[in-house]
This record gives structure tokens, C-alpha cells and sequence, in this order.
């Protein structure tokens, strides 16, 4: 068996696809073997990721992005010539015209563009536009959540036999960070005082303004004894939550070696998306150890379970009195603490590898049929 994976959203600017295509292949690869597991470009294996830029050299990244330009908009049949002898091609959101001459595979990550297009630029919602016709076109489909596949059966029309859920997983460094990392981050970026945390991007669908609404409506005392940091790369529309962010401690991007010992030196993790199709965030302070406050919608409950506390994205109410519960309530936060580093280990990287290599075992044999 030889997959080719669409390895192209590693070469620009991307938060949760971009984590998820990293750590995935690596750990394909290290389950099935490189031979098995090849990507277009061809990247070598850890190579560091980063989210602000890509992964590779100038000159790898120029020539993949070129190949793409030039697969996606001229009738030169590129990616047929590329995956010559592969079994399977895995196309991502950056795919216009896969290869016709081997089974065509994707992973779902999120209809979010479908649902709340109010939330997306405009390039975004013609990209997934796109992207639903290759879903529907093809042999199988990864669904990183049960959640991503009943919206994407509901709102797409894809048959649900053609959907597996597998779960993305957790990077290794979320499990095993020590007290001792936690405190030189604390150091590193100057956190003096306890801290309610939140790492993603600055942009509508993340939330942040209610967090920073909740968070101005606690207690004078307890804001007098903890911050908020907000950790995240600027992204669309972010100005007028931008100029808030001047009452937070708002570190920008944080680079991924320094996440999980952030994470890790939390006192509370809050997370009040619109909608996730998995929540990286969410799963990856579970595995840190941090207590956590998230949202009631998309597929945050199906990951967080009875490992956090849930709220209404859209109540201010809700998220302020889960905070203020969980900073007063020290024996709270230790129970969801062990309870959420339990249910993180269901979102392993080498488990989510396995199912993968099954997943893609049974379509090419039920393709071949």
C-alpha cells in the first residue's frame, strides 16, 4: 500500500490543519514506514512545526507551492503524474483537481463554513465550497469527530458509510510537561501572577470577546489575584478584539515548542469557541493537567466529556460563574485535572495513526472490489 498525502497546508500560515497534517504523517510513517507514506511536496520528517510560516526551506516550499499553482489552474495533469503508482491520494483544502487515477481520499476537519459563514472571509468559504465537491467525489473520508460527521452527512449529503471517525490526536509534549517546564514558562514570558489562559486565534469564531466580557465581570478580588492570558496568532477581523486585548496579557503567537509548558502552567483553561471540529486546544490542556471551561456546541462535549465545565458561547453569565467556580474551588480543578488527563489519552497520536492506516486498508481494498 502507498499513500500520497497533500502535505501543502504545512507550507503557509494554518493553526489546526496544519498541526494535524504534521503530527499525523509522522506518526503514518512511523506506523506504515516512509515508503508507504509519501507526501507532495516531499517534506522530510521532523522538520519543526511551526504555525506562523512554513516548515520547509525557501526553496522546497517556492517549488511545492509552485506545483500547486500549477496542478489547481492549468489542464496539465500534475498530481496524475505525481501519485503515479500511489494507491490512495489524500487531498486537502487546497486541492482543486486531485488526481483522476487513484482512489481519492480527505479528512473532514470542519463544516464551520457552511454553518457560520458570518465568521469567515470570503476566500475561506469559496475554498470549502471547493473542497465539499472533492468530499463528495471521494472513495473515503476521515471525520476527526462524530460531530464533524453528522454535520457533514446533514449539511454536505455525504453518505454516513463513507465517513470514518478518528479522532486527532494530542502531541506527546502536552503529557509529559513538568512542574519544572510550567515554571520557566512562567518565567520566559513574565507571569507573575495564577492565570486563566487562551490559546488560538484572534478571530470571531474563537470567542474572545465574551471571554474578555467574563473576565472583566468577576469579582474584584479574584481579578485582583489572577490574569488573563490570551496566546494566539492574529488572524481575520481581529482589530476591534485586538484593541481590547490591552486589559489581558495577550503574548500573540507562542511558539509550539512553548505551548504545552503554557499550557501547562495555567491555573484554568478557557475556551469558549462557536465551533470546533475537534479542538486541539481543549484535548491538549486535558492532557497538561489544567482544568478547563469550554463550550456546549460542535464537537467541544464529544472531546472534553466529563473532563470540563460547559457553557452557552453565546452567555456571558454562563462562562463568568464557571470561571469564578473554578477559581475558587481548588478541589474542582483537581478532580477535572485527573479526570481530563484520563480521557486525553483516548487522543493519541499513535491511536489516531492505527485507525488511520485501517482506514485507508479498507477503502483501497473496498475500491479495488
Amino acid at each position: 500500500m502507498q499513500v500520497v498525502i497533500d502535505a501543502s497546508p504545512l507550507l503557509v500560515r494554518s493553526a489546526g490543519v496544519k498541526n494535524y497534517l504534521y503530527y499525523w504523517i509522522e506518526h503514518l510513517r512511523g506506523a506504515a514506514g516512509a515508503d508507504a507514506i509519501r507526501t507532495l511536496p516531499h517534506l522530510p520528517p521532523r522538520n519543526g512545526l511551526r504555525h506562523d510560516s512554513s516548515i520547509a526551506g525557501r526553496i522546497r516550499t517556492t517549488r511545492g507551492l509552485a506545483t500547486l499553482a500549477v496542478a489547481n489552474y492549468t489542464p496539465l495533469p500534475v498530481l496524475d503524474l505525481l501519485t503515479r503508482g500511489a494507491d490512495a491520494f489524500h487531498a486537502s483544502v487546497l486541492v482543486h483537481r486531485p488526481p483522476s487515477r487513484t482512489r481519492l481520499t480527505a479528512t473532514i476537519h470542519d463544516l464551520t463554513c457552511f454553518l457560520l459563514p458570518e465568521l469567515h472571509p470570503a476566500a475561506n468559504l469559496r475554498a470549502e465550497r471547493s473542497f465539499a465537491e472533492i468530499l463528495r467525489r471521494a472513495d473515503g473520508l476521515i471525520a476527526v469527530s462524530q460531530s464533524t460527521r453528522n454535520d457533514a452527512v446533514r449539511v454536505l449529503g455525504i453518505p454516513p458509510e463513507k465517513i470514518t471517525v478518528i479522532h486527532s490526536g494530542v502531541a506527546d509534549a502536552f503529557f509529559e510537561c513538568t512542574p519544572k517546564d510550567a515554571g520557566m514558562a512562567r518565567l520566559k514570558y513574565r507571569l507573575e501572577r495564577p492565570f486563566v489562559l487562551f490559546v488560538g486565534t484572534i478571530e470571531p469564531r474563537k470567542n474572545v470577546d465574551l471571554l474578555l466580557d467574563a473576565f472583566a465581570a468577576l469579582p474584584a478580588e479574584l481579578r485582583a489575584g489572577y490574569d488573563l492570558v490570551v496566546a494566539g496568532p492574529v488572524g481575520w477581523k481581529s482589530d476591534a478584539t485586538l484593541k481590547r486585548l490591552h486589559g489581558a496579557r495577550y503574548l500573540g503567537y507562542v511558539p509550539e515548542p512553548d505551548l504545552a509548558p503554557l499550557t501547562a502552567a495555567a491555573t484554568v483553561f478557557a475556551y469558549p469557541s462557536l465551533y470546533e471540529g475537534f479542538g486541539f486546544p481543549v484535548a491538549q490542556a486535558m492532557a497538561a493537567g489544567v482544568a478547563v471551561v469550554t463550550s456546549n456546541v460542535s464537537s467541544l462535549p464529544e472531546v472534553a466529556g466529563d473532563a470540563a465545565l460547559l457553557v452557552d458561547p453565546r452567555s456571558e453569565s454562563e462562562l463568568r460563574d464557571a470561571l469564578q467556580t473554578l477559581l475558587t474551588q481548588p478541589a474542582l480543578r483537581a478532580a477535572l485535572s485527573a479526570a481530563g488527563r484520563a480521557r486525553s489519552e483516548r487522543f493519541r497520536w499513535k491511536e489516531c495513526a492505527a485507525q488511520s492506516l485501517r482506514f485507508f486498508q479498507e477503502t483501497i481494498g473496498s475500491s479495488r472490489q
